[in-house]
């Protein structure tokens, strides 16, 4: 068993809470931009002092409707201002916000607002309230809906007009540290979700020490465009540390659109999650080659990577810097332009980066500090910060962070950021937390003698094969992720003779391929699954993902899929991890057909 700690730099006082700090700012920087808000056609500017006033009259809205101190207010929308907005507001009324991804099933919306006992539901839009009136009937502490497309803020702030200036006052100061603040459901990737309980101390313990050691990023000069689901922990608190150290913030759902938000905001720093910055190196490269710039591009791939490797060893020789900056005027400065022109930080959760894109991005011009936590953490337990990095790793606990791997090599936390418990699940707390708070993640992974963590996969995720040797998925995944043409990818392989794999196409990326290589225009990815020149290029990306592992944790055998993961189809997570136990259900032929 080895164990880490890094000493706390940060008290939560008792008396504090989340609010404070939308109060500090009106008080002290009122005529600070704190928000960019999307409007139609523009970005409209919201001042620190307009902000307190929303959250303050919404505020007044929800205490005149008879929302209580403690009650649950659940929010389903997608990432936009009235988010943010609305959380503020049912945290000012003393109360708890539930959130709920905007892509849910009725089943899981009547599974998290009646689990919570939520008395009033915010939604966005006239799907999501259909959705909700489906399941209304088995919603029996259910009293208040309100829509924001049906302007939920302006209903709000008119019904609270009458609320007096020291009731209001009372509500909000009323809250103390180690209250409630939030109910965040797991994406239920192993079953029925699970409700977190995490506390103002919780999260403001994880942001103060959090964005410390990321003062280049969080500061009144910087700006972050939100583009993930708030509703997911990993933006959430994002959007708090934004809040606490006045930096500019800005949300969007439109995905679709997003290069074009990027340039038009031009965020100093973006939040995202491996996938993401996978798709970005890869449709680069992909676009490259296409165009017949492939080996330019490839060189400036191998020559970011060596320049940022040099940068680690704390010298980089004369002809690396020449030969970088040729590639930053022909590669890099494009790709940074695509970002918005002055985006020079990331940062990344969700599921482990790797070195290979680590290395790429800080050689490109951007440095993605990779962090680990998970819901139950309050997002961040481990986290790269600006004067402790190491490629490839997650960083070191965060401080007033323990950790600890036990024998079996699971990662266990404690601190003043670990939940008190699931809602209304003590079989699920007991099994989650021991008797002394150590939490029990159900991760892999190690730690190195400078403190720094890596993760290797799931305990729940570890497959066994016939001849009893263990494997870890997500090292043979993360390779063959890197592949242009691969889009997902499922490790399988629990006790039986060898390894295989399932692998989905990327749909942006096949119609180049397809010309690349004489296919027909019109031939989808069912058609030519089994075509040679499609098999050889799956297992060439096979060949090279199993180059990290031995000959016994190799994949022997795959199969391409028809259609890939999504979100839709159940698969995928909204912050896109994959479902493993929903794919080997649905794909329980494909993957019989590997071993026959």
């Amino acid at each position: 068993m080895r164990e880490f700690t890094v000493p706390a730099t940060v008290t939560v006082p008792d008396g504090a809470r989340l609010t404070d700090t939308v109060v500090d700012n009106a008080r002290e920087v009122p005529d600070l931009v704190s928000f960019s808000r999307r409007t139609a056609s523009s970005w409209q500017d919201v001042t620190a002092a307009e902000f307190a006033r929303d959250v303050d009259a919404v505020a007044r809205g929800l205490i005149a409707a008879g929302v209580q101190a403690g009650d649950r207010v659940a929010l389903m929308a997608r990432t936009r201002y009235e988010w943010t907005l609305f959380d503020y507001a049912i945290w000012s009324a003393a109360a708890v916000t539930v959130p709920i991804y905007e892509t849910s099933s009725a089943e899981q919306v009547q599974w998290i607002v009646s689990d919570s006992g939520a008395v009033a539901v915010v939604v966005e839009t006239a799907e999501h309230l259909a959705v909700l009136d489906s399941v209304r009937p088995d919603l029996p502490d259910l009293r208040h809906v309100w829509k924001i497309d049906d302007d939920a803020v302006g209903t709000l702030t008119g019904l609270g007009r009458d609320v007096p200036d020291e009731e209001a006052e009372q509500r909000r100061t009323s809250v103390r540290a180690d209250d409630l603040a939030t109910i965040i459901y797991t994406s239920g990737t192993t079953g029925r979700p699970k409700g977190c309980e995490l506390t103002h101390r919780n999260l403001l313990f994880d942001v103060m020490t959090s964005v410390d050691g990321l003062r280049k990023l969080f500061n009144d000069q910087g700006s972050t465009l939100l583009f993930l689901p708030l509703a997911h922990v990993f933006g959430r608190i994002i959007e708090v540390g934004a809040v606490m150290t006045r930096t500019r913030m800005g949300h969007t759902a439109d995905i679709k659109n997003l290069l074009d938000d990027l340039k038009v905001f031009q965020p100093t720093f973006i939040l995202s999650v491996p996938r993401v910055f996978e798709k970005v190196y890869n449709s680069a490269k992909q676009r490259a080659h296409a165009d017949g710039k492939g080996r330019i591009f490839d060189a400036a791939d191998r020559t970011a990577v060596a320049y940022s490797e040099a940068l680690e060893r704390g010298t980089v020789p004369l002809p690396l810097r020449l030969q970088h900056g040729l590639f930053d005027r022909l590669v890099y400065g494009k790709l940074r332009a695509a970002l918005g022109g002055r985006c020079a930080y990331a940062i990344s959760g969700g599921a482990p980066l790797g070195a290979r894109l680590g290395h790429f991005f800080r050689g490109v011009g951007l440095t993605v500090y990779e962090g680990y936590g998970l819901t139950e953490t309050s997002a961040g337990a481990c986290v790269n910060l600006e004067n402790s990095t190491k490629i490839g790793t997650v960083g070191r606990p965060i401080p007033g962070v323990s950790i600890r791997i036990a024998d079996d090599g699971e990662i266990l936390l404690r601190g003043d950021n670990v939940f008190g418990g699931y809602w209304h699940n003590e079989a699920a707390t007991a099994d989650a937390l021991d008797s002394d708070r150590w939490f029990h993640t159900g991760d892999i992974g190690s730690i190195d003698t400078d403190g720094f963590v890596s993760i290797t996969g799931r305990k729940k995720e570890i497959i066994v094969t016939a001849g009893g040797k263990n494997v870890a998925p997500a090292v043979l995944e993360d390779r063959l992720r890197a592949h242009p043409l691969i889009s997902q990818c499922m490790v399988v392989g629990d006790q039986q003779p060898f390894i295989g794999c399932l692998v989905t196409i990327d749909p942006e990326a096949f119609p180049a391929w397809k010309a690349a290589h004489g296919k027909p225009e019109s031939a989808t990815v069912g058609d030519l699954r089994g075509d040679p020149d499609l098999q050889a290029e799956i297992q060439a990306a096979v060949d090279e993902a199993n180059k990290a592992v031995s000959k016994a944790e190799a994949i022997k055998s795959f199969r391409i899929l028809a259609t890939d993961f999504t979100e839709e189809g159940g698969e995928l997570t909204p912050s896109l991890k994959l479902k493993r136990n929903v794919v080997l259900k649905q794909h329980a032929d494909e993957i019989a057909a590997i071993y026959t």
